[in-house]
Parts: C-alpha cells; structure tokens; sequence
C-alpha cells in the first residue's frame, strides 16, 4: 500500500468516525465541546505515559484520554449547573485549565517528551506511513489505520445501536428520560466516544483537525439537509471529500496536508452556507425577494380590482409609495401570470386576476 493511499485512507477514517459523533454535537449545540475535549485530553495522555512508565502504549493513552474527556464534561456541567455561568463560559473556563495542567506536567516531569506546535496542535498526518503496528513479532501496517478504523467501527456500531435513543435524547431529552432511555448515561457514553476518537487521531492528525472533523462536515450537512440519516451520510461524505481534495491540493501547492484538509472543509461549509437550497443564503433571499414580489403583485390586484378603469403607474406609485423598479418587478411577475395587461392609459385586471381578485370579470 502506497504512502498516499495510507495518509488519505487515515484521512478519510478520522473524518468518519468523527462526522458520525459530530453530528449529534452539532445538533446538541454542543460544537465547543469538540475543542475542549480536544485539548483537554492532553492531562490524560500525560498521565497514561507516567502510568506506563513512558513507554509508548497507545491503549492506555486511549483510556487516559477518554478519562479526561468526562472530567472535562463532568466538570463544565457542575459548573453550569451552579447557574453562575454559562455553559460556553463554563467550557472556557475548563479546557484552558486542563491543557495547561498538562503542558505544566509535560514541561516539570518529562522534559524529554517532544511537544511542540505540530505535535499538539497540527500533527503530520505525512508520518502516518512510517508509523507501524507490531504484534508478536509480525508488521501489521500503519498503526493509524488500525486505530482510526477501530475507532470507527465502534462509532458506527454505537450510532446504529443507539440510534433512537440518540435521536430522542437528542431532540427532547425530556422525552427520552420519561420514557426511560437514560439520556445522562447516553450522554457520557458519546462523550466518551469524543474523547477516545480526539486521542485516536491526535498524533496522526492534531487537535486542529480533530476539531474541524468533528464539527464542519455536520455543521455542513446541517445546512443541506432536515432529515438526521442523510445529515450524518452527507457528513460522512464532506469529509472524505475534504481528505482527498485536501491532500491532493497540498500535494500540488506544497502546503499542510492538515491544514489544507480543513480549508477543504471550510471551503465546502462556505459554498453549503452561500448555495443550499434548504438554509442557503442565496436562495433564502431569492425565496424572499420572490414573496415580497408575489405579495407585491396580489396588492397590485386589490388596487386594481377597486377601479372600472385602468389605472395610471403614477396613481400606483403613489398609492404604494413603491419604486418604479419595485413596481416594475412586481407587474412582470402578475403579467406573467396572465393576472393583468397593460394599457395606454394604465394598467387594469385581466378576467383571470378580476377572478383571483374577488371580482367577477
């Protein structure tokens, strides 16, 4: 297997497994919750490398991380339930002081630990070729693979086997706790997933990554859609697209492979929030400016259905107070409807928009 097909093929499992719990977060409102455990993380694989004695074991690593990430959710909880601060200002108050606890104990314990910018916060998913599995004595391929497809597996078998209870809790947890589905503990169990998923990808690809995995492809599907089963297919989907295209494009411009991976992502977000023709900009307001238009005719009638005569644009002008570029829009649209016709001295109702009117033709 080529180095290529490796780093895309890493790509497009952390994208997946985090798009699949992206979206629930997402729809939760909980989209900073995804930094924050992110970064927090950090105290936990701290403690999993003392605890291991500063080997390299990445399933203790995974469970360290998983603890930091409930203690991050425990903790922006408690505090918001205090009802002093809110939940955003709780998240912020919590994942600054957990990275720096663990940046603190990184710099006083284990000097010898490489930790900068691309091992924090990009990673180099370039090394994900070079960094391999050994079991009993055998190579099994990039450890990346392995990690990130398991991760993803688990994702995708919690997703199907929770579905309902997801999709319940998640709209009206009321509703879920009434009825018995125990959306606190369906809570902490995606949660944890969060967090074995930031770890599972944190070396491969960084923090920054994780994040923009985790909440631009939903946040994107989210604008192309109102149904929950395509909103996570579609979220899948934007971020292979984003892997792919990202790597291709850093391969020819020389760039970040991450971060071109994200710019990607945040470039496909762009185009969804512009064009989307459920909450797009542009067709909102082309859905707007044809109400107005619509709206603006069917007045047109009334006025005109209190008149035996054509009635002059200026006498509509000043009715209305309308431009003459607004009015102008609005009797195309009635014309083209065959609603009225124009006259010498005016315009009047055809006997279709004398009927539409309430009149009688």
């Amino acid at each position: 297997m080529s180095a290529d097909v490796i780093i895309i093929l890493t790509a497009i499992l952390v994208s997946t497994a985090s798009a699949l719990l992206g979206s629930f977060l997402v729809l939760r409102r909980m989209a900073l919750m995804s930094d924050a455990i992110s970064h927090a993380v950090l105290p936990g694989i701290v403690l999993a490398f003392w605890v291991s004695g500063g080997e390299r074991a990445t399933a203790v690593a995974l469970l360290g991380a998983a603890a930091a990430g409930l203690l991050t959710v425990t903790l922006v909880e408690w505090l918001s339930r205090t009802n002093r601060i809110k939940n955003d200002a709780a998240i912020g108050l919590v994942f600054p002081a957990l990275f720096s606890l663990g940046v603190l104990a990184v710099s006083l314990y284990f000097r010898n630990v490489h930790l900068d910018l691309d091992a924090v916060l990009y990673g180099e998913i370039a090394y994900a070729p070079f960094n391999t599995l050994e079991a009993f004595g055998l190579n099994l391929g990039p450890e990346s693979l392995w990690i990130m497809g398991t991760l993803a597996l688990l994702n995708l078998l919690f997703v199907l086997l929770f579905y309902k209870e997801l999709k319940l809790s998640t709209f009206d947890a009321g509703l879920a706790a009434a009825l018995g589905f125990a959306p606190g503990a369906l809570h902490y169990a995606l949660m944890s997933l969060v967090s074995l998923t930031a770890v599972g990808a944190f070396q491969s690809v960084g923090a920054i990554l994780i994040v923009a995995f985790l909440i631009i492809p939903p946040a994107t599907a989210y604008l192309l859609t109102q149904r929950l089963p395509v909103m996570i297919g579609l979220a899948v989907l934007v971020g292979a697209v984003s892997s792919v295209a990202g790597y291709v494009l850093a391969i020819l411009l020389d760039a970040s492979i991450a971060g071109m991976m994200a710019t990607v992502a945040g470039l496909l977000f762009a185009l969804a929030w512009l064009f989307s023709p459920v909450d797009g900009v542009i067709p909102a307001r082309s859905r707007r400016a044809r109400q107005q238009r619509e709206f603006a005719a069917r007045l047109l009638l009334a006025h005109l259905a209190h008149h035996d005569r054509p009635v002059p644009v200026r006498e509509v002008l000043e009715e209305f107070g309308w431009s003459p570029a607004f009015l102008a829009q609005a009797q195309q649209w009635a014309q083209r409807e065959g609603l009225i016709a124009g006259d010498p001295h005016g315009l009047r109702l055809t006997a279709r928009g004398a009927v539409l009117a309430g009149e009688r033709p």
